[in-house]
């Protein structure tokens, strides 16, 4: 570096970090002394003359320490009037020590309370189903004083509080501050007032009656009796001609239903499972720059599935721009079943009654099952079942009076 380039680093950030001086020089010729520093390759800058016998510039804190031999050979006196650079300011704050931590430790408590929940607010749920979601979100370790970052997202919450509380048919979740609002909408019971208005009771499907049981009204089918969709199963009219009078027909009709469904299951199947082994990795996020913090060694998995988990930090309601980063690499393990054809039978049919039931009415019954085209194409067993099905096949139809 020239002297002219040393004569330029007035506003080079390097000199704060280094330290550097405010230099006064008097004497009989100063510029003698400053002929010396350049002899000595002396880092000076910015320097200016305020007097006949006297010069000011500024100079690197370690070269300072360098021109006591030069003042003695120059006859000249010196005197540093400020000071400025990371080492002075650390010294000034090492003699502040006190006023220091005091602001270091309060930052950190507001920051630390700033993420932790401090309130939980529930809206809409009456008093029964209010003490079961909250038996529920602290059992999920949402309660006041627990850390936000450690806590589930909030698409998480509402989805695991709207399948675990019972009494709540929709549960919404957000999070306000060191805040969580619960918004809960209730199950609403029909009303009982409709069940006992004039009506007759009508078949749903083609089916072939079962079982029959009258509570109120009047059977017109008997067991055995093929029914379609619409034909009148139990008639609200009950007593003689000139004499019948309407009720609401009661009944229990039981109908004898086919379904038919389709089956494919391979013969060799890919599967991958998770072994149980876990490693995480935590970092801090700083402007997207992750800091490695924990957990930071070599990832000994061959295959695995990752996970990243993200929580902000904040201070009050101003989000930080620092996040709490966590991936969690789980191990997995890939292995091929491989079933004989009998065996692919067997699966194809549980597959079948199971998805099934998933469509059948409560308090049906698969009564009867056969198995009407079976193939193997393509490394898959195909099948079509007959299903028979006993399950309640009546539907109300209101009675206008005066018909």
């Amino acid at each position: 570096m020239s002297k002219g380039e040393e004569l330029g680093m007035k506003n080079n950030w390097m000199n704060l970090i280094r330290g550097y001086v405010r230099v006064r020089i008097d004497g009989a010729y100063p510029e003698r002394f400053l002929n010396r520093c350049i002899e000595e390759d002396l880092s000076i800058w910015h320097i200016k003359r305020v007097g006949e016998e006297r010069i000011v510039f500024y100079m690197d804190v370690e070269d300072a320490k360098r021109i006591r031999p030069l003042l003695r050979m120059t006859n000249c006196k010196v005197v540093f009037s400020k000071r400025r650079g990371l080492p002075f300011m650390f010294k000034r704050m090492i003699h502040r020590s006190g006023f220091v931590v005091g602001l270091i430790a309060f930052f950190m408590i507001m920051f630390t309370l700033s993420n932790m929940v401090w309130n939980i607010e529930v809206k809409g749920a009456s008093p029964a189903v209010e003490h079961e979601l909250r038996q529920v979100i602290e059992q999920m370790g949402i309660k006041r004083g627990a850390f936000r970052f450690s806590l589930p997202s909030v698409e998480l919450i509402q989805r695991d509080v709207t399948e675990l509380v019972a009494g709540a048919t929709w549960v919404g979740v957000r999070q306000k501050g060191t805040t969580y609002e619960f918004e809960v909408v209730e199950q609403q019971l029909p009303e009982e007032a409709e069940r006992f208005s004039p009506r007759h009771l009508v078949a749903t499907k083609k089916a072939i009656i079962h079982d029959i049981f009258v509570q109120h009204g009047q059977a017109l089918v008997e067991p055995n009796d093929f029914v379609r969709p619409g034909d009148i199963l139990v008639s609200g009219y009950i007593g003689k001609e000139g004499k019948t009078e309407v009720v609401p027909a009661q009944a229990v009709v039981l109908g004898e239903i086919w379904y038919k469904s389709l089956a494919s299951v391979p013969l060799e199947t890919l599967f991958t499972t998770l072994t149980g082994e876990k490693d995480s990795n935590h970092f801090l996020s700083i402007y997207n720059v992750n800091i490695p913090i924990w957990g930071f060694g070599k990832n000994e998995f061959e295959t695995f599935e990752q996970f990243d988990l993200e929580r902000p930090f904040h201070i009050f309601n101003w989000r930080l721009p620092i996040t709490y980063k966590r991936i969690d690499l789980l191990e997995t393990n890939a292995f091929e079943r491989t079933y004989t054809k009998e065996q692919a039978v067997l699966a194809a049919r549980e597959r079948a009654r199971v998805d099934l039931m998933k469509h059948l009415p409560e308090g049906a019954e698969i009564i009867g099952e056969k198995v009407l085209h079976e193939a193997l194409e393509n490394g898959k067993v195909n099948l079509q079942i007959h299903y028979q099905v006993i399950e309640d096949i009546t539907s109300e139809q209101p009675i206008i009076q005066g018909d």
